[in-house]
């Protein structure tokens, strides 16, 4: 791999605007020798400074508030602090903003990854192929005459998630990760949620991803700061670029169940030892929040950090909130400065209550260590929750079409915080060979109104989702907690029709203080939680809101009718005695 020589290139631009020094179209060369194309954003004096990098497929040429626009619109409305202090010229989707590093002493880097934007070659999205080019770029970086020789690694989403699989490589000069909402898991947490084939991912591919693939060329956007194609100079044929790319679908409807596929994407857990700094919205159900979490617990790093907030998808990622939150962070492991980072509580919480309000604070570990595990036993006939199983043999049928069955709390006499894992163990028996089991954790205030919460990306999400498909209920011995059960998805055992089985259900991390006089409830349903009301629609967004954001979970190869469209039946007894567990903080 190449490190210099690179100003010859025709296609690299470089000025000074805005106070920065501007290098466009970057060349770095792999170690195959495709060369990929990154835009760094430095200091104008002369010096060595710290770097951090975003490498993936949205192009880097693409404005956020161009593209995406009503989310921006949204975003800057509600939180004026995000537009503040910049021209906001170079605020793309889900990076840094280098108007607010740049001045701080960071070199900002953003790489085309292969196949992307103004990067060529085939496109396999978090293929071994794309993290060992991140490993390049990162050490390229670091032999830069510009740079101090630390890269960390910073943004949302995307750029969150590559950062765990690269961290796995262990490239020399990486030096810290701040994985802001980032999943781990390509199986549990991305394509396929209990075993069920996840809509989001396959919506998103063409939409965000092929769209900018390099090589659409005239066919798609320019840059409204340097006016180049984001999506490379050239134009390709159809045939081209569909030669050009990884066919996603295919490749998840054809791996049912976690094998090399999905292992060669995700993490190895022992080999993460950067100093991490993990950033989980509690309203992200259905992608990043077990990952943020789990890759907390499990990464080996000896310096690890767990941020969990609220509210939207991009806020706190822009806000002073979260911008100097990271800062802090890399002022400490890039720069060495002495600023207290260290003696940074390893947990911060935004301890969520109703109507979006939340309340800072300190913890040492997750979960936490002062956690009430406690059980609410299903309870049929009145269906209660309640601390005492029932003893009485019955069974409950529920049309797997429908809305399911409903367990709440009596009203509670005093505020209970839930803040943690959530598990569920339910006896089912299905009327075919296998069962799509969806449990669903939620709020109702005292007039028996749901309470809904802004979800990462829906406006009306419950509290906390699981997914089960009940052929992949196979767990985990050495993985598997009480309160996260860890199914392995390496076999499928079908279901004997009318056979009653063992379930237990993982429910996504979350934080909720539910009031005095509100209840809790769980709802087993056979398909995706839909809120009360009609659909919200948001001009931009591909689908519309219902409760579980772009999460759906509705192929029809995935889920034939004939299959998951008929009725289960939940069975009680004082050997079947099904529970919610939840997570129960009391008060410091």
């Amino acid at each position: 791999m190449k490190h210099s020589a690179f100003e010859r290139d025709p296609l690299m631009k470089s000025e000074t605007r805005d106070g920065m020094h501007v290098d466009w179209d970057v060349p770095i060369e792999m170690d195959d020798g495709l060369v990929l194309r990154a835009d760094a954003f430095r200091p104008v004096a002369e010096g060595r400074y710290p770097v951090i990098m975003t490498h993936g497929p949205y192009a880097k040429g693409l404005a956020f508030q161009h593209t995406f626009k009503s989310m921006w619109d949204r975003m800057v409305a509600a939180h004026p602090d995000v537009p503040a202090g910049s021209s906001n010229k170079y605020q793309n989707w889900e990076v840094v903003d280098p108007e607010k590093w740049v001045p701080d002493g960071y070199v900002c880097i953003r790489v085309d990854s292969r196949g992307a934007g103004r990067s060529p070659g085939t496109m396999d999205v978090w293929s071994p192929r794309e993290t060992r080019d991140f490993y390049d770029c990162i050490e390229w970086a670091a032999a830069q005459p510009w740079s101090n020789g630390k890269v960390g690694l910073n943004g949302i989403s995307y750029y969150a998630m590559n950062q765990w699989q690269v961290a796995t490589l262990q490239p020399p000069h990486l030096a810290a990760i701040c994985v802001w909402e980032g999943a781990a898991d390509f199986y549990r947490d991305v394509y396929r949620h209990g075993g069920i084939v996840n809509m989001m991912p396959l919506r998103w591919y063409p939409r965000q991803v092929v769209s900018v693939q390099h090589g659409v060329g005239e066919r798609g956007a320019r840059s409204v700061v340097t006016g180049e194609l984001v999506a490379g100079p050239e134009t390709l044929s159809d045939e081209e670029l569909a030669r050009n790319r990884g066919d996603l679908e295919r490749d998840v409807l054809s791996h049912p169940l976690d094998d090399e596929y999905y292992k060669t994407r995700s993490p190895v857990w022992e080999k993460v030892t950067v100093p991490l700094l993990s950033a989980n919205n509690w309203g992200g159900q259905g992608l990043h929040p077990r990952g943020n979490c789990e890759g907390y617990v499990r990464a080996a790093s000896s310096q690890k950090w767990l941020e969990c907030h609220g509210l939207a998808h991009w806020p706190h990622f822009y806000t002073d909130y979260g911008r100097l939150l990271q800062k802090q962070f890399f002022d400490f492991f890039l720069k060495g400065e002495k600023n207290g980072w260290d003696r940074q509580p390893p947990v911060q919480l935004q301890v969520r209550h109703p109507g979006e309000k939340f309340v800072e604070r300190h913890e040492n570990e997750w979960p936490l260590a002062r956690t009430q595990w406690t059980k609410f036993f299903l309870e049929p006939a009145g269906r209660g929750l309640q601390r005492e199983p029932p003893a009485t043999e019955t069974s409950v049928t529920y049309e797997t079409t429908g809305d399911g069955v409903t367990f709440y709390t009596p009203p509670l006499d005093g505020p209970l915080e839930i803040t943690g894992p959530v598990a569920c163990k339910l006896f089912l028996s299905s009327a075919t060979q296998d069962a799509d089991v969806f449990v669903v954790l939620r709020v109702f205030d005292p007039d028996g109104k749901e309470v809904t919460f802004q979800g990462a990306l829906d406006p009306r999400t419950p509290v906390g989702q699981g997914w089960l498909r009940a052929s992949h209920r196979k767990l985990d011995p050495t993985l598997t907690k009480p309160y996260r059960p860890y199914h392995t998805h390496d076999e499928i055992q079908p279901l004997a029709p009318g056979e009653i089985y063992e379930l237990d259900v993982e429910i996504w991390p979350t934080c909720i203080v539910v009031p005095r006089g509100y209840r809790v409830a769980l709802t087993v349903r056979g398909k995706d939680y839909e809120f009360g009301g009609p659909p919200i629609v948001i001009p931009h967004a591909f689908y519309t809101f219902t409760g579980v954001g772009p999460f759906f979970h509705t192929h029809p190869q995935d889920r034939p009718a004939e299959i998951f469209e008929t009725g289960n039946t939940l069975h009680f007894g004082a050997t079947r005695r099904p529970f919610l567990l939840l997570p129960v903080i009391p008060p410091k």
